[in-house]
């Protein structure tokens, strides 16, 4: 969340961050909150302070009974009030969106996104070629129609080469970023309500969360929820950050906003496995967005490793989540979509997440801040799989397994002896 000192400050920059944002809130009527609930609680400390002198006076002991008795009574009266206000305070608070960095093209849509860069050929077929679904049904490597029969719909399983070449993209990336001096993590999926609050999940996007009533736990859709929480309520040392992290999880997303798209395919589904990029870093704006290129630049290389064609696309403001203070999507050519397809996204959150976690550090000087949090998907499956079997299918239907996955998967192509 954003500093109510902050917002008080700079009343009209966050009211533009919130429309800009496509995202009601009364940020007036907050402000008016925050009056009230500063008053009453000066109001309630001073009725304490003379609640607390007159206990110390036994001489006057008798006397001051009934003056005790009152102000116990009015103590009680402010406190429901302060209660009251501080519940509608605080639940405003958490629809406050974050403010984008000025370098953000402002837009309502994907029309607003700006296109950073390409790499790559798209490659032109010289024969008709297929889809991913017609691939992986001709070599077995992809089965809808028990994963609908066992799951229901969005469903499937990976199967023979599929599922190597699944778990060879995803060991592949979590190994390059452990080289790269990332610390590797398996993360749980199952989460407290207070990790999706504190990443901002909540409450914007609860229809989109799977929740286990009986257990009063969430099936997390990424794994920056649970890895961005590792530190909640934690103070760090300015000395130890930035703390950057790998993680992989498996990914639940009930896509509940997706109604009617990409209803076939591996492209949309209830279930799928990601590596995530997490930073938690001191508090220098500078240095954020320098980690923040850091993060796009190392999907880029699994892309490139991986030598598929993509396209880096700044995101403008109504396409970015409500914590963003920027982001970037990489899109990864996709024959059978005739364009590119969202494979990586990369957040750049300020202070935001460390607010509602309560994730601070102590300085050099001994100052305490909050932290900047960072996230990025280095690699999601089944979807980059889309990218990987069409762009590498032969003319004989054959696929060519990505060099830098053969020694995983055992084998340079799929489909031909």
């Amino acid at each position: 969340m954003l500093d109510i000192k902050y917002i008080r400050e700079n009343l009209e920059i966050v009211k533009k961050a919130a429309q800009n944002k496509n995202r009601e809130v009364d940020l007036d009527r907050l402000l008016r909150l925050d009056e009230e609930r500063r008053k009453l609680i000066g109001e309630t400390e001073k009725k304490r302070g003379e609640r607390n002198k007159l206990a110390g006076n036994r001489e006057q002991a008798t006397g001051n009974r009934d003056t005790g008795k009152k102000l116990k009574e009015e103590i009680k009266r402010l406190d429901d009030e302060l209660r009251k206000v501080e519940e509608e305070y605080n639940s405003l608070m958490l629809l406050v969106p974050n403010v984008p960095d000025e370098s953000v093209p402002i837009g309502r849509d994907a029309s607003g996104n700006i296109e950073v860069r390409r790499w790559g050929e798209v490659r032109e077929f010289t024969f008709p070629p297929l889809d991913h679904l017609e691939l992986g049904e001709k070599h077995d490597l992809i089965d809808f129609t028990r994963g609908v029969k066992v799951a229901g719909t969005r469903s499937y399983f990976l199967k023979n080469e599929g599922a190597m070449l699944e778990v060879a993209v995803l060991f592949y990336t979590l190994k390059k970023l452990v080289g790269k001096g990332y610390i590797p993590l398996i993360a749980p999926s199952l989460v407290k309500e207070f990790t999706l609050l504190g990443s901002g999940q909540f409450p914007w996007g609860r229809e989109d969360v799977y929740r286990l009533e009986k257990d009063d736990v969430y099936l997390a859709g990424t794994a920056e929820v649970p890895v961005t929480a590792y530190f909640a309520d934690e103070i760090l040392s300015e000395k130890d950050l930035p703390k950057k992290f790998v993680a992989y999880s498996p990914c639940f997303r009930r896509e509940s906003g997706s109604y009617g798209k990409d209803t076939k395919g591996l492209y949309r589904l209830h279930q799928f496995n990601k590596v995530e990029q997490v930073i938690i870093a001191a508090n220098n704006y500078q240095d954020s967005l320098k980690l923040h290129e850091e993060l796009l630049q190392n999907s880029e290389e699994v892309l490139q490793d991986l030598k598929l064609p993509y396209r880096v696309m700044l995101m403008c403001t109504g396409e970015m989540g409500e914590p963003q203070v920027k982001k970037y999507d990489i899109e990864t050519w996709m024959p059978s979509r005739a364009t590119f397809g969202e494979t990586m996204s990369n957040s750049f959150m300020g202070e935001f997440q460390a607010r509602r976690l309560n994730i601070r550090y102590k300085t050099v000087k001994g100052e305490m801040k909050y932290a900047h949090t960072l996230n990025n998907t280095a690699i999601a499956s089944p979807r980059i799989l889309i990218a990987i079997l069409e762009n590498y299918q032969e003319k004989d239907g054959s696929i060519i397994v990505p060099e830098v996955l053969r020694n995983f998967v055992g084998k340079e192509r799929v489909g031909r002896k």
